[in-house]
């Protein structure tokens, strides 16, 4: 059903792109995704015998590298990589975990989530089309690009390779392997802290509240590398919801030096724009908590736990809504086990220490 399911929807031209690999011909002036009439999309069935599925579906603290062996490689011909791969591992009478790997230069974590959702209606429903609200839109023209900034696009990534010889190769970096003493933890803010988190950065800022714009992307983020950083020491045209693509590419960073954030109430200082500095330590979210990672079901229930395996390759935090909690968010990351100690400390004891300030204040 998985397969028959995948094929249904590569062949009717839904994700086709998606079987296809990234090449850059010498002649041509920019990479282009090529479909072959043979190329396929590669698709793991495996079972584990001896895993159990709780453990490495839970979410409290655990070694990274439990869950690594669910994901699968990314399949590579010469320097043409292939732009998606598939891992189904059957946990005999408890579950099931899919395991994708995707290349960025196509899908992003919203296509990446409408694609998931498309295999799961199919396989559910047994449908041979799609729902509107799950059909990918592949018009790359409504992207407003102007003249020249593809170039300049392109000679910012060649200034950036580290083959210089080579700029040009689409060779994907080799897979590290995942340090024992790096552990994973999945740790939840319910709506409640959230507003928590709003109330103190309005109290603790001098602009008017009304100037004030706090999203929970936000707000979230900046309390998360206040606890990270003191662990460690120191108007467009109209695109479719459906658009499937990466229209996303970082021209600034930001950054802040250490002690902005070391202070009691660290993350309210996140409110300027810098440059960032060579050595400076960067850390980027992946998801999102509107990605509605939990409402993917292929017929047996919504997925118990979802996870961003390659947090543990990169300094990335990953972030989605709550499971069983509306308003929520879970945040994903990967430490050294004496570092994660340390946050997961400071993590629970900023809310204490507010609590407990906030309780003090309303009895005076």
């Amino acid at each position: 059903i998985w397969a028959l399911a995948l094929m249904s929807m590569l062949t009717q031209h839904y994700y086709l792109p998606l079987a296809g690999h990234v090449k850059w011909n010498p002649q041509d002036p920019k990479p282009c995704i090529v479909v072959l009439p043979y190329d396929t999309v590669s698709l793991i069935v495996a079972e584990s015998s001896d895993a159990d599925f709780s453990s490495v579906s839970r979410k409290g603290l655990r070694p990274a590298k439990e869950i690594c062996s669910l994901v699968p490689e990314l399949p590579v011909s010469g320097d043409s990589p292939q732009l998606l791969s598939l891992q189904v591992t059957l946990f005999p009478n408890q579950g099931f975990s899919i395991g994708i790997v995707s290349h960025h230069v196509f899908m992003d974590a919203i296509t990446a989530q409408m694609f998931i959702k498309s295999w799961a209606h199919i396989c559910k429903h047994g449908a041979k089309a799609l729902p509107e609200d799950l059909t990918p839109f592949l018009d790359r023209t409504v992207i407003y690009v102007p003249d020249g900034l593809e170039e300049k696009m392109l000679e910012f990534l060649l200034y950036l390779s580290e083959d210089k010889d080579n700029g040009r190769t689409l060779k994907l970096p080799l897979t590290e392997e995942t340090d024992a003493d790096v552990y994973r933890v999945t740790l939840e803010l319910t709506l409640e802290n959230v507003e928590k988190l709003k109330e103190r950065a309005k109290n603790g800022s001098n602009r008017p509240h009304l100037e004030l714009h706090l999203p929970t992307f936000v707000i979230v983020n900046a309390y998360l590398w206040t606890c990270l950083v003191k662990a460690r020491g120191g108007e467009t045209g109209y695109v479719p919801r459906t658009y499937s693509g990466v229209c996303v590419f970082a021209i600034s960073c930001l950054g802040y030096k250490a002690k902005s954030f070391l202070g009691e109430d660290g993350f309210i200082n996140v409110d300027r724009m810098k440059n960032i500095e060579r050595g400076t330590q960067v850390w980027g979210v992946s998801g999102s908590k509107r990605f509605s990672v939990y409402e993917s079901d292929f017929g047996w229930g919504r997925p118990v736990n979802s996870e961003i395996v390659s947090i543990d390759q990169c300094q990335l935090l990953s972030m989605s809504e709550m499971r069983d909690e509306t308003g929520g968010v879970e945040i994903g990351l990967c430490l050294k086990k004496s570092e994660m100690d340390v946050f997961i400390y400071l993590f629970k004891k900023g809310f204490e220490n507010y609590f407990f300030l906030m309780a003090s204040y309303s009895r005076l």
